[in-house]
């Protein structure tokens, strides 16, 4: 047991992560490979839910409208494919879990987010060593 607090320990400490909160919308940046090829995925969308709190196991739900159907995808916060975390904008919700988002339209759930302006970029210790050896 000890070996795992131990490990756990060491991973995110190692991981420089932005203060997530539900109600930001951010892009998240995944590297995804295929075949003998590796590319770039973006998923952007708004944070409904935060879960499992600031450790390893920690866990983010991002929700976006795509062609009039909403994805939801959950990220672990720890992955070591996501490459950063891109915070487009802030908004003020009072609640901590926004499943309601999930029966609004788009025009509903601007109304119910207050924004607060911000863009914060946030890399991944791995992606600024990769941006390196590139350049």
């Amino acid at each position: 047991m000890d070996l795992l607090q131990n490990f756990n320990s060491i991973s995110v400490s190692t991981k420089t992560l932005p203060e997530i909160r539900p109600g930001m919308t951010l892009k998240v940046h995944q590297k995804i490979k295929e075949g003998g090829k590796s590319r770039t995925q973006v998923f952007e969308g708004i944070v409904i839910a935060r879960k499992h709190g600031a450790g390893i196991n920690s866990t983010i739900t991002v929700r976006k409208v795509s062609g009039g159907i909403g994805v939801e995808r959950v990220f672990p916060l720890h992955l070591p494919t996501i490459e950063k975390f891109e915070i487009v904008k802030t908004s003020k919700v009072r609640r901590a879990k926004l499943y309601y988002l999930r029966n609004k339209t788009a025009r509903e759930t601007r109304k119910k987010t207050k924004l607060l302006e911000t863009k914060v970029e946030v890399e991944t210790p791995e992606a600024a060593a990769s941006d390196r050896l590139a350049n």
